[in-house]
């Protein structure tokens, strides 16, 4: 039988409580998980590429029982050349609301006019973290706010240092 390989790609900028959802319940559709950590020029990050990599494979570790994930660099490529080279059937994408669906849409049709042996499967946040977002929790956290329902604590540690933020 053929391992089950997705991608779930992202720019975990930092990574939350919602990616950890979506990540668990991604990880429970496949054989091998591969997350794929972005570089996007347009979204301004907080921490390069090797510090989101380091603190996303911190958080998944205690999912590895579940399917093998790996965490690697999203760069320079295309995702569904990402795919391809991790020989991956399918790509989980994660949806929070309306707004999310057609910017997501528009994503897919575009992935599977390039190689249409690849699916996306959107999975929907769960209810408890459907408005969580990076973007917000960086904000929360830069104006002195309490992030511990949004991320972890290594990964708001990390953040509250980052941003010189006093507790």
């Amino acid at each position: 039988m053929t391992e089950r390989i997705g991608v779930y790609p992202g720019t975990f900028d930092p990574i939350t409580y919602g990616h950890l959802n979506l990540i668990e319940r991604a990880a429970k559709l496949v054989d091998r998980l591969v997350i794929g950590v972005a570089l996007n020029e347009q979204k301004n990050s907080l921490f390069n590429v090797d510090e989101r990599i380091a603190m996303v494979e911190r958080e998944v570790e205690k999912f590895q029982k579940v399917s093998c994930i790996e965490v690697k660099p999203l760069v320079d490529t295309l995702l569904v050349n990402f795919a391809r080279e991790n020989n991956a059937q399918v790509i989980f994408r994660g949806l929070r609301a309306v707004s999310d669906f057609e910017y997501e849409f528009k994503m897919c049709v575009m992935n599977r006019r390039l190689e249409e042996d690849i699916e996306t499967v959107f999975l929907m946040a769960s209810e408890k973290h459907q408005f969580v977002s990076s973007v917000f929790v960086k904000e929360i956290c830069r104006l002195g706010g309490d992030i511990s329902t949004f991320v972890t604590p290594r990964v708001a540690e990390k953040l509250i240092k980052t941003l010189g933020v006093s507790k």
